[in-house]
């Protein structure tokens, strides 16, 4: 009786995730003007609820890592460049690089939740459906940074060795948070969009990729495809009756926040590096560790930076803020792509 019980579930639990996954996926009409994505925080809010999934659900069990496949589609990895590499070690490397993508997802939204929850504070007495938008949104948040916890124990312990990540999470955010609010919600908007894009361009459609893994960025982007929608309204209000002036003061400091990434994905290349020789008993010689910075930091640098710097609905919103801020941002982009 319980066997059937959880069979059940399971399906019911299947079903579910199938639905959610084609209701993101189905074309939606949204209302565009003047370059601006108008979305509804009533919608929004339905379409979370529908969505939502648990932990338990997707991790833990008999839902394990499988270390005999890559867990990053190549092109974010870029580990095929490498080709001093044998193929097991690139799959090693292409590992360990998708340890850092979900523990640097992890990383930034510690600071996402904290700016979230300041920005709902003072319209609990405003907009019902705002309200419990934005706290869905939040508790979104800390969701994932709980499960992107559960996925590194697992790792470690199926990887073996530890692998260094930046941070700690309070000090980045910290710097993070010290900025503009606007800059700030700018910054979580190139985050979501960016992660729209590697699930959508990337990983849905490569067969090669850790079922597990895949599934757990799977989740993550079905819940992350709402957030888009909310960051969007945030920075819309934030913007709200600001000068041309302040604006463009904001979006510097968004670019001077992907300055701060920028410097610590170089600090990431240097435990990968460090990881990887641990992994592998394989010491690289000078050119190869200078082929290796030069080829891994700029495989980073599109994935956190460049990928959502150039992603049209982001520069939308930053068009539709100022053109002359989205232009700042398409000059500097080519050198994160």
């Amino acid at each position: 009786m319980i066997e059937a019980l959880n069979i059940n579930k399971n399906h019911d639990y299947q079903q579910a995730l199938s639905s959610a996954s084609q209701e993101i996926n189905e074309p939606r009409e949204e209302l565009i003007e003047n370059g601006k994505f108008h979305y509804s925080y009533r919608v929004t809010l339905a379409t979370a609820q529908r969505v939502n999934w648990r932990i338990e659900d997707i991790i833990g069990g008999d839902k394990r890592l499988d270390f005999s496949k890559p867990f990053m589609p190549e092109s974010l990895a870029r580990v095929d460049a490498l080709d001093f590499l044998r193929a097991d070690e690139k799959r090693t490397l292409n590992q360990i690089r998708g340890n850092a993508y979900l523990g640097i997802f992890g990383l930034v939204e510690e600071f996402i939740l904290p700016f979230v929850l300041d920005h709902a504070r003072p319209q609990l007495r405003g907009d019902d459906y705002r309200v419990r938008a934005l706290l869905q949104f939040a508790g979104e948040e800390a969701k994932h940074i709980q499960l992107f916890k559960r996925f590194r124990e697992e790792f470690e312990g199926g990887f073996g060795y530890d692998c260094a990540l930046i941070g700690p999470p309070e000090a980045v955010a910290q710097a993070v948070l010290a900025h503009n609010p606007l800059a700030v919600a700018l910054t979580i908007l190139h985050i979501e969009w960016m992660t729209q894009r590697h699930y959508l361009d990337s990983i849905e459609d490569d067969q090669s990729l850790d079922p597990q893994f895949k599934s757990l960025l799977k989740h993550h982007w079905i819940e992350e495809a709402q957030h888009t929608k909310l960051d969007t309204l945030m920075v819309d209000a934030l913007a709200e009756g600001r000068s041309r002036c302040y604006i463009e003061a904001a979006v510097a400091e968004y670019l001077e926040i992907g300055g701060l990434i920028d410097a610590a994905l170089k600090q990431q290349v240097e435990f990968d590096l460090d990881a990887f020789s641990r992994a592998t008993g394989r010491e690289l010689n000078e050119e190869e560790k200078k082929q290796f910075n030069l080829v891994q930091l700029q495989a980073n640098r599109w994935t956190y930076l460049g990928s959502a710097m150039t992603h049209e609905r982001f520069l939308a919103t930053l068009g539709s803020l100022s053109p002359a801020a989205r232009k700042s941002v398409e000059e500097v982009a080519p050198l994160f792509c």
